[in-house]
């Protein structure tokens, strides 16, 4: 934990993904004053949404803790986000000209894995919407996986959604087996036959395919062929992830998102053995990184005011 200069700083961690934007305020204690959550904050898809979504998690975490909204610029913000392990996109939002005291901009990676691991060093499955692997070992970072969807994130909850429709589709043309799994899928996306599932699947996002894995889940839990052939391949991914992080030798490993409980059973036994429950939450994760990163800053002016006395001093 880093020991504070001003006790009356307010941090505000805020965490933004392809589903939502969740912020939370804490004291110098660390103690959770208020949370807001708002809508996505990928600036992949859409620099204006991703600002948008900041600003009004913000503003709701400050009316959850009963403080005025006048208040947003007396934050120091620790943001991770998704999408700006991009050069481009992280340029872009680091230009922003915010509107809090302080702004120190992350990827939702590391600020999970922070959060996973108490602001020490660790590794983080990420299994939500998109999947991802990362690790945070003496003070170097590696990342597995996260390529987006539809072209990576296997064993996320948006590509299970996928490859159930591409059953769904087969099974509706004669051309797979028939299983419970199809009702579900058509009673889920309100269908009747092919034409009616293109209707609602055709050019959505992540998150409309990824609520389709409750269904694919459900049935293999229940003992259904073809939904449990599309969970193991995905959790085998999945396991084949957690190895390469382990190779790193992190200290702790844990299994984040939404689909996270869900998967675990299905993982390899030596995966889960190694797995340790997160710590605390990816936004308090934020608040670690703006606090480390503080810490720094203040460091490095005290080392470089040294400097400047020493040069008065002797030329």
């Amino acid at each position: 934990m880093v020991a504070l200069r001003d006790r009356d700083t307010l941090f505000i961690g805020i965490d933004g993904g392809g589903s939502k934007c969740r912020a939370s305020i804490v004291d110098a204690d660390n103690r959770v004053l208020g949370t807001g959550v708002a809508g996505p904050a990928n600036p992949l898809h859409g620099y204006a949404q991703t600002i948008d979504s900041i600003v009004r998690s913000a503003a709701l975490a400050l009316a959850d803790a009963k403080l005025p909204p006048e208040m947003l610029d007396q934050l120091v913000a620790g943001v991770g986000l998704a999408g700006v392990n991009m050069p481009r996109l992280y340029n872009e939002m680091a230009s922003w000209a915010h509107p809090f005291k302080k702004m120190y901009l992350t990827t939702d990676q590391h600020s999970a894995c922070l959060g996973a691991h108490r602001g020490g060093d660790g590794a983080v499955i990420i299994a939500g919407t998109g999947s991802v692997g990362y690790a945070w070992v003496n003070g170097r970072s590696k990342l597995i996986g996260g390529h987006g969807f539809p072209h990576g994130d296997k064993g996320s909850g948006a590509w299970m959604g996928m490859e159930a429709v591409k059953y769904l589709l087969m099974a509706l043309d004669g051309l797979a087996e028939d299983s419970s799994l199809k009702g579900e899928l058509l009673q889920a996306l309100d269908a009747k036959d092919a034409n009616e599932v293109f209707e609602k699947i055709g050019g959505k996002s992540s998150s409309h395919y990824a609520r389709l894995a409750v269904p694919v889940i459900g049935c293999a839990e229940a003992g259904d062929p073809v939904a449990e052939a599309i969970v193991r391949d995905g959790a085998s991914y999945i396991s084949d992830l957690a190895d390469k992080l382990l190779e790193l030798k992190p200290p702790r490993l844990s299994m984040i998102g939404g689909l996270a409980p869900r998967l675990r059973p299905w993982l390899a036994p030596h995966v889960v053995e190694r797995l340790a429950a997160p710590l605390d939450a990816p936004e308090i994760g934020c608040v670690y990184f703006a606090q480390q990163s503080l810490a720094k800053e203040a460091v490095g002016a005290e080392s470089a005011a040294r400097e400047n006395d020493t040069k008065a001093l002797y030329g």
